[in-house]
C-alpha cells in the first residue's frame, strides 16, 4: 500500500504482512488524533480483543498535535503503537497529515490515502467521528 506521506506509520503488532493484518480487521476506526480513537472505538477495540475472526484496526489522520517539535510526534506515534500492542490490533496505520491538511476540502494527499486504506480493508463495523462535534479538526 502507497501512502502520500513518507512519515506515514503502519504497525501490524503481530508481525503479520500489513495487506492481510488489514483484511483481517473486522472493526475499522478512522479518527483525526492518536487519542480519538481509544475513546471513539472502544466497543470494537473490546469486541475483537483476543479474538481469532475478529479484528481492530485503528487509522489515524494526523500528526496528533500542532507542534512543530518532532519529538512530540515521535511520542504520539509510540503512545498509538503501544495501544496497539496492548489491544492486539490487528493493525495501526498513521497517517501523519498536518490538521491544516485535514481541513482542506479535498485534499488529494488526505483522499488517496483513505482511498489506499479502503482498497484493502472492508470492515463489517466503522468507526467515525460524530457529525454534531465541535472540534474543528474533526468536523473536517
Amino acid at each position: 500500500m502507497r501512502l502520500s506521506r513518507q512519515d506515514a506509520d503502519i504497525f501490524v503488532p503481530d508481525g503479520a504482512p500489513m495487506p492481510d493484518a488489514l483484511r483481517r480487521a473486522t472493526h475499522v476506526c478512522v479518527g483525526t488524533h492518536q487519542d480519538d480513537q481509544e475513546f471513539m472505538a472502544f466497543h470494537g477495540i473490546a469486541e475483537c480483543f483476543g479474538r481469532k475472526d475478529r479484528g481492530f484496526a485503528g487509522v489515524v489522520v494526523t500528526t496528533g498535535a500542532d507542534y512543530t517539535n518532532e519529538e512530540m510526534v515521535r511520542v504520539r506515534v509510540k503512545e498509538q503503537r503501544k495501544a496497539a500492542v496492548v489491544g492486539e490490533y490487528a493493525c495501526q496505520v498513521q497517517l501523519m497529515h498536518p490538521s491544516a491538511d485535514v481541513k482542506k476540502a479535498g485534499h488529494e494527499g488526505v483522499l488517496a490515502d483513505l482511498r489506499a486504506v479502503f482498497e484493502v480493508v472492508q470492515p463489517q463495523v466503522l468507526y467515525l467521528h460524530n457529525p454534531a462535534d465541535k472540534h474543528d479538526t474533526h468536523v473536517a
